[in-house]
């Protein structure tokens, strides 16, 4: 067996199904690190509770959403750990522990923090302590590798401050975890902003053909370009944009005819629903295997969070020697 580079720890958080932009911005590099690393991979669903705590109806179905759409994706349980954050109690345990070293003034610095603050929301107890619990989601595997882009430096920071300031009080426990920046491509939503679901303007993983067909026909373009014949600057396209990521043994044919006004945009758009539904096809097909036996799923996820949750032990081990805390296993009562 080839020996691994490091450890890697990543995750999302159950929110509805994965789109376009969660599948360039995160799923390709995943499935693409699973022979080089030992991965784990985490389905976040405490994380959720921080902005979404009220309405929890929908927050198993999005648990098992996501683990079908990571599958379908190319994300194999037998290269990497797939597991449910919430499974795995010792995330809480350490995010308390670590909880103590943090000052408040560091978490106040948040951006995603000072963005409710600024919309005049009332950030709850969860949301502030947030990053305390994304860097024990990262320490308890002792994840010496996390994939984020340059956007999301400052959140690992905070992480690698912790590290340091545990590891100075207690002793070397945990590693200092590295940045793999990755550049990932831009995609563009229907309105021409970034993919977001936020912004409702997504095309999502598990749509059906003749509703990327649909999504796609009402994509803004270069507005400028109102007529077939008139030149265009797919530069500036959300459509060409994407032309470039799921098309590119037409796109450059597809830049010269949009400019000479020879490629009308309704035309354009159909040759990229066409694209779009090639490189979807697979993932709409392991989607449907996966979803006629569910007990597979399950199955998936809890070994997954069982290997997961043998690791996280082990390092609160060292974490409760290391404070000089009792250990649960071993620590006895006296009898008077």
């Amino acid at each position: 067996m080839a020996q691994k580079r490091g450890r890697i720890l990543s995750g999302m958080r159950p929110t509805g199904k994965l789109h376009l932009g969660n599948w360039e911005g995160a799923l390709r590099q995943w499935v693409a690190l699973q022979d080089d690393y030992e991965c784990f991979y985490e389905i976040a669903d405490w994380h959720a509770l921080t902005t979404a705590w009220e309405d929890t109806t929908q927050l198993r179905q999005n648990i098992r959403d996501l683990a079908i759409d990571w599958l379908s994706a190319g994300l194999d349980p037998n290269r990497c750990v797939l597991f449910v954050q919430s499974w795995v109690p010792e995330h809480a345990e350490l995010h308390l522990l670590l909880s103590m070293l943090v000052p408040v003034s560091w978490l106040e610095l948040n951006p995603t923090y000072k963005e409710w603050l600024q919309e005049g929301k009332a950030p709850n107890y969860g949301l502030l302590g947030y990053p305390v619990l994304q860097a024990a989601d990262i320490l308890i595997y002792k994840a010496d590798t996390v994939p984020v882009g340059k956007d999301q430096l400052p959140h690992l920071e905070m992480t690698r401050e912790i590290v340091r300031r545990f590891n100075r009080l207690y002793g070397d426990v945990f590693p200092e975890p590295q940045a793999l920046l990755s550049e990932f491509p831009y995609v563009p939503g229907i309105d021409g902003r970034k993919m977001s679901k936020s912004y409702d303007n997504h095309i999502h993983l598990a749509d059906p053909p003749e509703v990327v067909r649909q999504k796609v026909s009402v994509f803004f373009t270069d507005p400028h370009k109102i007529r077939r014949n008139d030149p265009g600057r797919p530069e500036i396209c959300p459509v060409f944009a994407l032309h470039n990521i799921y098309n590119r043994v037409e796109v450059a044919e597809i830049a010269t005819d949009c400019r000479l006004g020879k490629l009308g945009c309704v035309a354009c758009k159909q040759r990229l629903a066409e694209r779009l539904n090639e490189a979807l096809e697979p993932l709409r097909q392991r989607r449907a295997e996966l979803e006629r036996h569910p007990s597979e799923l399950d199955d998936i996820l809890a070994e997954g969070s069982r290997k997961a949750r043998q690791v996280a032990q082990g390092t609160m081990e060292e974490v409760r020697a290391a404070m000089q805390l009792w250990s649960p296993i071993t620590a006895t009562v006296s009898q008077s």
